[in-house]
Order: C-alpha cells, then sequence, then structure tokens
C-alpha cells in the first residue's frame, strides 16, 4: 500500500482530542505501509463474492485494505481484545464502510457461525496445541464451496526469521501491545497433513517483504 493510501486510512484511528493518545493512527500508518501482508491477502480475495470471517481481526485494517482495493465483499471482524474492537468499529464508521461489521468474541471458548472464506491471520501462534486444531478444524469447516481459508502466520521451521518472530511477538505481550504471548509456532508439515486430510489443497507462499519475520501466507480451499 503506498504512504499516502495508508496515512489515509489511518487517519480513521486519530482521537477525538488534538491531545489524545495517537499510538493507533501512527501503527496504522506505519503497518499498511510496510506490512506485504494486506496486499497479499487481497491479491487472493480480489474475484470472490463469498462473505469473510476474519478471526482475531485486531483494529480490522483487512477491512480497511479490501475497500481500498475495491473489494466489496460482505466482512466480519471478530477479536477477544474488546479495546481493539472499539477502535475497529469507530474506524470503520469514520470511513463509512459498507457491509462490514466488528464483534467482540473469545476466540477460546466460542465461535460464530459463518459460511464462506476464513481468514486466520497472526493468531496460530498465540493458541495453544488443543486451541490451534480446535480453530483450524472449524475454520475448514466454515469454508462455502468456491471460498479459501487464508492464513499469515510464522512456521517452526528452525530458520534465522523463525527466531526473530518470536522475540518479536514475546516482546509485543511484554508492551501489551498483544494481550496474548506466542505458545506455539504451526509446523509446516503437520499443516499440510491437516489440510490433505480435509480433502484441501493448500499454497504456502513466503511473506517476508521487507521484514526480518518468517511469516507466510497460506491458502488453503476444496481441491
Amino acid at each position: 500500500m503506498t504512504r499516502p493510501e495508508a496515512t489515509a486510512i489511518a487517519q480513521a484511528f486519530l482521537p477525538p482530542s488534538r491531545f489524545g493518545n495517537r499510538y493507533n493512527y501512527y501503527y496504522v500508518r506505519s503497518k499498511l505501509a510496510s506490512d506485504p501482508l494486506y496486499d497479499g491477502i487481497c491479491a487472493m480475495l480480489q474475484h470472490s463474492r463469498a462473505p469473510l470471517l476474519d478471526l482475531g481481526c485486531g483494529l480490522g485494517l483487512l477491512a480497511h485494505a479490501l475497500r481500498q482495493k475495491g473489494i466489496a465483499l460482505p466482512y466480519r471482524g471478530v477479536d477477544n481484545d474488546a479495546g481493539k474492537i472499539a477502535s475497529a468499529r469507530q474506524a470503520a464508521g469514520r470511513r463509512a464502510l459498507d457491509a462490514v461489521e466488528f464483534a467482540h468474541i473469545d476466540l477460546a471458548t466460542q465461535l460464530p457461525d459463518h459460511c464462506g472464506s476464513v481468514a486466520l491471520l497472526d493468531v496460530l501462534q498465540f493458541l495453544p496445541p488443543v486451541a490451534q486444531s480446535r480453530l483450524l478444524d472449524a475454520a475448514i469447516g466454515m469454508l462455502a464451496p468456491g471460498a479459501v481459508l487464508l492464513l499469515r502466520t510464522g512456521l517452526d521451521d528452525g530458520s534465522w526469521r523463525a527466531r526473530t518472530t518470536r522475540a518479536v511477538d514475546r516482546f509485543s505481550r511484554w508492551t501489551r501491545w498483544m494481550n496474548a504471548g506466542p505458545r506455539r509456532y504451526p509446523d509446516p508439515d503437520d499443516l499440510r497433513a491437516r489440510f490433505a486430510a480435509a480433502g484441501l489443497s493448500a499454497e504456502f507462499s513466503p511473506l517476508f517483504g521487507r521484514t526480518p519475520f518468517n511469516n507466510w501466507r497460506i491458502v488453503a480451499k476444496h481441491a
């Protein structure tokens, strides 16, 4: 995303007072301009009309990126951080995003009903193994015909990028930006086996961009 595009979206996260906290504004502007996540995910949804459920949506930046790219599919974002959901709702309202909604849901205890495409972006590594498996199985079960399961996650592949990702995720927890620390990074072979058992074909693509992180885009769909 270009710097002007990122800045235009970030302005929706400005505080109502000139003396308010501008952390979200600067975070969003930097994140959208530097992280290849949003272009990488939007590229896989540009021809889709299936409703999208964004599990662990944070501030809801994917919704803004989709609309910036002219992708009008219905979007619902859920997250267990009530503060981020409140900010997401406010920013979406300021930019008058159509067919966009947000809900505060603890994904460890409940999941919304959904049939369509599903996004799990930077979520899996913050869940323990049993919860990871439960969430993946639930997401697979939500896929409609022709829809896709989209993941961005660090992978446990022993690389220097994997070590850097783990350290930064722990730092984010220490600073309280994330309300959970990393629990386990998925093993790529385990993911491939799970998708194959569910009858899904899966494509793994590096999504490092200009970052040092071991981030991968995974696109799974019915074969």
